[in-house]
């Protein structure tokens, strides 16, 4: 016999967690229906185990996730039903983490509880794009379809945002190194140059006066420094935690000259392609829309988009509802949109202009990075060689000091 921990709904709806002993899951799920429970999660508990049930489930990865998604495409695409295909999926993990968790999802479905319901109660695993495409593969009988898509997408997406980090990897890195070498200067360098010249007197040159007290400033107030950047941290994450701080920062990137035109095409390409994966899967155009719009990941633009599926509810076509999401859409994918409705292949053009942006926004980033790698040097250089040769002016003089 096993002890087994969970989480049912009563005949009064109420929620109800607690324990119970049988020989395995399927006993203890037989027994909950028994007292008229209908099971939310069962989950055995290891011997010395305590506490709640999704404190225990151990982290799952991206590629754990993109796997689970893919396998349980194949076995619903052959035939096997929901329940097996899950129970499938639980006996082959490897790691102790997703085994628990796919037979958590397994309990839950098998209780009666819809896959997008049971993947909703996890959202530290399944974001709410993943969670509104399986609902809406469930509604629409395609579910098969629906992952294999989510899969392909959440591939090409993962690739794309490696694509900008490896991009900005390196001006990062110089910007750090830059800083580190002039504090380095400052505080270590500096005070050793700034005590010989007291040593001989005389007057010293104005631009080694400036880097000597601000030497002083940044090796006494070094605290008050390393604690005003943390709160400025703190004060952005804050504000980040805010909808309206979040809208203030993002409307702020966006007016940027060239951080937010490529933080545009960036949205771009993820709507585009989760709105072409969605509607080439058969999901109605305003439920691909509402879930596209979630992908997006800027509030401000998602807004724009909010203002165009209402035009559409209302009988616009789709392109001309896009009309007023000019900093979203330029007029030239506007009119693509406009040819593609016509046409009635406007999955396949919506994934052929996320593609196309794609290979643009990649262009764009190697562009940024090629010229802020020798700006960053240009600067570093400036900051480095001004303090070298405010502290190299004295010593020209030196005989003059000496006398």
């Amino acid at each position: 016999m096993a002890t087994f921990a969970y989480k049912a709904i009563d005949l009064n709806g109420q929620q109800v967690a607690d324990k119970i002993v049988a020989a395995d899951r399927a006993v203890a799920i037989e027994q909950l229906f028994g007292k008229n429970l209908n099971p939310v999660s069962v989950e055995r508990l290891e011997e010395g185990q305590h506490g709640g049930l999704f404190t225990r489930i151990g982290g799952v990865s991206k590629r754990e996730i993109d796997a689970f998604t893919r396998q349980l495409a194949n076995l619903l695409a052959a035939g096997v039903p929901m329940s097996r295909a899950l129970n499938i999926l639980s006996r082959e993990a490897t790691r102790v983490g997703p085994k628990r968790l796919w037979a958590v999802i397994h309990d839950q479905v098998a209780g009666g509880m819809s896959l997008g319901d049971s993947l909703s109660l996890h959202p530290r695993v399944f974001s709410p794009i993943y969670v509104a495409m399986v609902r809406a593969g469930e509604t629409g009988g395609f579910l098969d379809i629906v992952l294999e898509q989510i899969a392909t997408f959440r591939s090409r997406e993962a690739d794309l945002k490696g694509r900008v980090k490896g991009a900005l990897i390196y001006p990062i890195i110089l910007a750090v190194l830059a800083a580190g070498i002039i504090v380095f200067l400052l505080t270590f360098f500096i005070p050793r140059f700034s005590q010989m010249f007291a040593e001989f007197g005389g007057s010293l040159p104005a631009l080694t006066r400036y880097i000597v007290v601000a030497s002083r400033i940044l090796v006494r107030y070094w605290l008050a420094f390393v604690l005003s950047i943390v709160l400025v941290v703190f004060a952005i994450q804050r504000m980040m935690s805010k909808e309206e701080g979040r809208r203030a920062l993002e409307s702020f990137v966006l007016r940027l000259p060239m951080f937010g035109t490529g933080m545009a095409r960036f949205a771009l390409v993820r709507f585009c392609r989760m709105l072409g994966t969605l509607v080439g899967a058969g999901v109605p155009l305003i439920a691909s829309l509402r879930v596209a719009k979630e992908a997006i990941g800027n509030q401000v633009l998602a807004d724009t988009v909010g203002s165009a599926i209402e035009s559409v509810q209302k009988g616009h076509p789709l392109a001309r509802s896009f009309e007023r999401c000019r900093l979203l859409f330029p007029a030239a994918v506007i009119e693509m949109i406009s040819v593609a409705e016509e046409s009635g292949r406007l999955d396949q053009e919506l994934n052929r202009l996320a593609s196309a942006y794609e290979q643009e926004l990649d262009r764009n980033l190697k562009m940024m990075v090629t010229l802020i790698e020798p700006a960053l040097l240009f600067l570093m250089a400036v900051l480095v060689g001004t303090v070298v040769i405010g502290m190299l002016l004295p010593i020209f003089s030196l005989q003059e000091l000496i006398r």
